[in-house]
């Protein structure tokens, strides 16, 4: 596959069970080809989108030690400020060209998993950064869910299925800030090539050139998403659970050409998490005599505190 497929979410929630279907049928096989869709009819109006890129925008140009003191010790950059270079990708040694922040899951009063997730961290500088961050982080919630719903679907399963488990999830909205290059990156770039740890993400800020998905033939496609679409891929957990039928895509940010250099570039991906005891157990109808068994079975809280350690963000 040379592309990334489009799909319409207007399809799936439009009562009619044919557009449905078509919607189930071609985001299922757009995820077993490659892995990834660009996504339209999500929840996420213009005056959203607008609001939640300039209050980022004004956050990342606060000095940095202002930054600095939202950089929350003990939590793995869980939540609150990650400053330039301190991630990692799997396999690599060069920290990646970005600095970051986390707005993490909004609980009710009396949750059980009060106790199991940071708090979300606020920004004194800039109260409106909260609001408008908390918006988006629930209308992208609201989309992954709907999503979700389809793949379950495809799956066989109830299309239900995986609701009881995002719900409450450790779901992340990050907003990223790849700063102006301003000397020779020495072999670092903006985001080196990696998988996603979660179930999906949904990907704002893919509309220029950067950030590219590896195809199967093992060529590296630009993924340019329209203004009015996300982009949406499959992460490693929901691959691992559907034992590779839904695949986890390789995909990296670059750095821009030469003369782009003294530009930001700013993007915006929702890590859709389930929550820890999610058991990520192969499902029996994606193991039969052709396709084995590929992974030992865990929950998805364990595979997130291995793989927060192989990120650097977390210290054994």
């Amino acid at each position: 596959m040379k592309q990334i497929p489009s799909v319409d979410l207007r399809d799936f929630l439009s009562g009619e069970p044919e557009r449905k279907q078509k919607f189930v049928n071609e985001i299922g096989k757009a995820y077993e080809e490659i892995g990834f869709v660009a996504l339209k009819g999500h929840f996420l109006d213009d005056r959203l989108v607008d609001e939640l890129y300039g209050e980022v925008k004004k956050f990342f140009d606060l000095p940095v030690e202002t930054k600095q003191k939202y950089e929350i010790p003990g939590i793995g950059g869980q939540r609150g400020y990650v400053g330039f270079g301190k991630e990692t990708a799997k396999g690599f040694k060069k920290g990646d060209l970005k600095e970051f922040w986390h707005f993490g899951q909004y609980l009710e009063d009396g949750s059980k998993y009060a106790a199991e997730y940071p708090d979300n961290v606020e920004v004194t500088e800039n109260p409106k950064f909260n609001v408008v961050g908390k918006e988006a982080y629930q209308m992208l919630e609201k989309t992954g869910v709907y999503v979700l719903r389809a793949l379950a679907l495809y799956l066989g399963l109830d299309e239900f299925y995986f609701d009881k488990f995002v719900a409450e999830g450790n779901s992340i909205l990050r907003p990223i800030h790849y700063p102006p290059i301003t000397q020779e990156p020495d072999n670092a770039v903006r985001a080196a090539a990696h998988g996603d740890i979660n179930l999906i993400t949904l990907l704002m800020g893919a509309q220029g050139k950067g950030l590219q998905v590896m195809n199967h033939d093992g060529e590296w496609i630009d993924a340019i998403a329209q203004p009015d679409e996300l982009m949406i891929n499959v992460g490693d957990m929901l691959s691992r659970h559907t034992n590779n039928k839904l695949k986890s895509t390789i995909h990296q940010v670059v750095n821009p050409p030469r003369e782009m250099w003294g530009t930001s570039r700013y993007s915006i991906p929702f890590f859709m998490h389930p929550v820890s005891e999610m058991p990520l157990n192969a499902l029996e109808n994606c193991v039969d005599e052709n396709n084995p068994k590929l992974y030992e079975d865990t929950t998805a809280g364990e595979f997130l505190q291995e793989r927060l350690i192989e990120l650097g963000l977390i210290k054994k």
